[in-house]
């Protein structure tokens, strides 16, 4: 049952709704016309989770600890049944957790978590190279621009904030770079360089590593999907031949025991 299509509708469909819940508790016009109902239906859906959790690791035992979703789905239960007192009143943020076990049934969105984990490590290479170039910069436009304008480079710090926001692209132009411009005007020949290197080089390799990480995942799921068929087909092969030699084994008995009838006559 736990495994079955009909079984992963049903949770599905109380994740989204338990989602929805979990919205409208936020809303004090919705509590105050449904407070209770609200509550009720939200300790139901997580008794329907504790449940099923529990029948999963009485169907998989020790399997159940070993597969990491099926930790990360006990995990997000056990913050749901977790005491909400004042000593653990952050917890009570922490309910919303429960949709992303979407993520946990959702094949498809397996997939994509699976290729930001395998990326993980090109990512870390590529935000520690993020961290020398801002740094490099940050000095820079602190040696720079830094009396001219404090707020934005006094220090090496507030230089990398203001260079971050240059890089989200967000009022860049005329929020930062144009007013430097006017007591600095070829200010540009060091902003824009940088927008060029993090902007549109260096992000875009988070872009490449990430979809490369999904391709391998993708690959190497279809990869075990062909080896399973292919063992299958093996087994159904080698069962064919022993059919064959029980066959044939059964022919050769049948021709033996008709000559011996036919020297009898």
């Amino acid at each position: 049952m736990v495994t079955s299509r009909v079984w992963e509708g049903v949770i599905i469909t109380l994740i989204l709704v338990n989602a929805a819940i979990l919205g409208l508790m936020t809303s004090e016009r919705a509590m105050a016309a449904a407070g209770p109902l609200l509550t009720a239906l939200d300790q139901i859906i997580i008794a329907v989770f504790v449940v099923e959790i529990v029948l999963r690791i009485a169907v998989f035992r020790l399997r159940f600890f070993t597969d990491p979703w099926s930790l990360f789905d006990l995990l997000v239960v056990l913050i749901a049944i977790a005491p909400t007192t004042r000593e653990f009143s952050v917890l009570r943020s922490l309910r919303i957790l429960r949709v992303l076990r979407l993520i946990s049934v959702v094949p498809s969105l397996k997939r994509v978590v699976g290729g930001l984990i395998a990326a993980l490590p090109g990512m870390a290479s590529i935000m520690v190279l993020m961290a020398l170039i801002f740094y490099v910069f940050s000095v820079m436009a602190t040696s720079l621009y830094g009396a001219t304008f404090p707020d934005w480079f006094g220090t090496v710090g507030e230089s990398f904030y203001s260079l971050f926001q240059i890089m989200t692209l967000e009022s860049w132009s005329m929020g930062i770079v144009r007013p430097v411009m006017e007591a600095h005007p070829l200010a540009w020949l060091f902003f824009v360089p940088f927008i060029m290197v993090t902007s549109f080089a260096v992000l875009n390799l988070f872009i490449g590593i990430i979809v490369s990480g999904m391709q391998q995942d993708v690959e190497a799921e279809a990869a075990a999907s062909r080896d399973a068929m292919m063992e299958e087909q093996s087994s159904m092969h080698d069962d064919i031949k022993a059919l064959r030699r029980d066959v044939s084994a059964l022919r050769a008995l049948m021709a033996q025991d008709g000559s011996t009838d036919r020297g009898a006559r």
